[in-house]
């Protein structure tokens, strides 16, 4: 269980789907991108009759377990969009993520959902000669294309996070710092008020055109919706749809003012690093570090089990990491460790659509940043099932289609080797002081 999740006062399992039922929306998965979904269908029409199903307990995914970045982040960079979609829509997109985290702490107020939003922006820290170059270089592409981000000196990036070795950095406003449970936990309860019927431990076996098929019954709707991100593999005919890679992470017990007066974080801005192995951290709202970051290995055949939720290796890696950018944590003992899937297309590049012939929909392949976009497929989904012309559904991402994975060893092979390529151009950054050339290969192959 995420440190996320602990902390919340125990709820039982929601019944499960009592039997067969008809439905104008079926949604196969309750995290944020089902939710949102529904939340948004809803609202704009009270009268559809929308069910949700879902294996575990709202959140069960990534959508509990996640670093808590409302971010404007997409798998995809704005350069690389333009390169693809042309620079007009990938402004758009940006532009709307932008906006999207806005608009969930605008929802989170409107419904009560208490999730300790705080829009204090994103520092990346820039910690060797060669990640100040790539701050610089990312700044200057950035403000070329007018997007909001700045380049912090040494002084100004220290005076927001007291991290050792620092040269500068960037800065971004577009992101809140959440607890992730309590929002998804608050969804599912504001979705439930609205009419949603949303059951629980009720595994969705099949999806295809209109109905949904789970042990207890089939959902018949013209609509159904696949929101599974990780889990999509163990969909038939879904297994090289989505790669789900490992993000771990873990929580310190609340810590002194004493820390926070070196640490800073006042903020509460989301922090990172220019290394290429990702890592991401958070101050909680009760003062602790959350902390997270690639490093497990993608597991054969797109497997997910319970059992790869943590990896001892990791988590010691994770505390050394955290350690070496706050040594004022001394001997200060981890107090939560907890993993899940996030979910990687082929091509790096998050989608959502709706198939208007078969009515099955779809959103997902955030790469780990789905806080943010989730609420933007949730949005384009409701547009697109309505039938709304509205600027959401005119998005580059909108009905994209990535190629399928290929088949294994090749997927292990390949999604395991760009592991092992971005903790190796770490190693070799700090041991030569030169930007890594297979690192710089590997975003190309990804899209970056």
């Amino acid at each position: 269980m995420s440190f996320w999740m602990s902390v919340l006062p125990p709820v039982p399992p929601r019944a499960p789907l009592p039997g067969d039922a008809d439905a104008d929306v079926a949604i196969v998965g309750a995290g944020y991108t089902g939710l949102w979904t529904a939340y948004y269908l809803a609202k704009a029409d009270p009268s559809l009759r929308i069910v949700v199903l879902e294996a575990e307990t709202a959140g069960f995914g990534a959508s509990g377990r996640n670093g808590g970045w409302c971010s404007a982040l997409f798998p995809r960079s704005v350069p690389a969009l333009a390169r693809s979609h042309g620079l007009p829509a990938a402004l758009a997109l940006n532009a709307a993520m932008e906006s999207t985290v806005d608009e969930v702490g605008r929802v989170a107020a409107l419904e009560g959902i208490d999730c300790d939003y705080v829009k204090g922006g994103t520092v990346v820290l820039a910690r060797s000669a060669v990640q100040l170059e790539r701050a610089r270089h990312e700044v200057a592409e950035a403000q070329g294309l007018g997007i909001d981000l700045r380049l912090l000196s040494a002084a100004e990036a220290s005076e927001r996070v007291g991290a050792t070795d620092v040269l500068g950095g960037t800065y971004t406003p577009h992101c809140a710092a959440i607890q992730p449970a309590k929002l998804v936990r608050g969804l599912a309860a504001a979705v439930e008020r609205l009419g949603v019927r949303l059951h629980e431990r009720t595994p969705v076996t099949s999806i295809t055109a209109g109905r949904a098929d789970t042990p207890h019954g089939t959902v018949r709707a013209p609509i159904v919706v696949r929101a599974t991100e990780g889990f999509t593999p163990r969909l038939p005919g879904l297994r090289r749809a989505i790669a789900p890679v490992y993000s771990l992470m873990i929580a310190t017990e609340p810590l002194p003012a004493s820390f926070w007066a070196s640490a800073g974080l006042a903020g509460r801005e989301t922090f990172s690093d220019h290394r290429h192995l990702i890592i991401y951290g958070q101050r909680t709202a009760d003062d602790r570090l959350a902390f997270g970051g690639r490093g497990a290995p993608y597991h054969f055949g797109s497997a997910v089990a319970p059992s790869f939720d943590a990896s001892p290796r990791v988590f010691a890696e994770l505390r050394r990491v955290l350690g070496e950018l706050f040594p004022a944590l001394g001997s200060v003992e981890v107090g939560h460790t907890w993993g899940g899937p996030l979910g990687i297309a082929r091509d790096w590049m998050a989608s959502v659509g709706l198939d208007p012939v078969t009515g099955l929909a779809w959103a997902g392949g955030y790469v780990g940043d789905g806080v943010g976009t989730s609420n933007l497929a949730g949005r384009t989904l409701a547009d697109l099932i309505r039938k709304e012309d509205s600027p959401l559904v005119g998005l580059p991402w909108v009905g994209h289609r990535s190629p399928r994975w290929e088949p294994e060893p090749l997927r292990w092979l390949g999604v395991n080797t760009s592991l092992r390529v971005m903790t190796g151009a770490d190693a070799s950054e700090s041991r030569t002081g030169r930007p890594s050339r297979r690192a710089a290969l590997m975003a190309r192959v990804l899209g970056g």
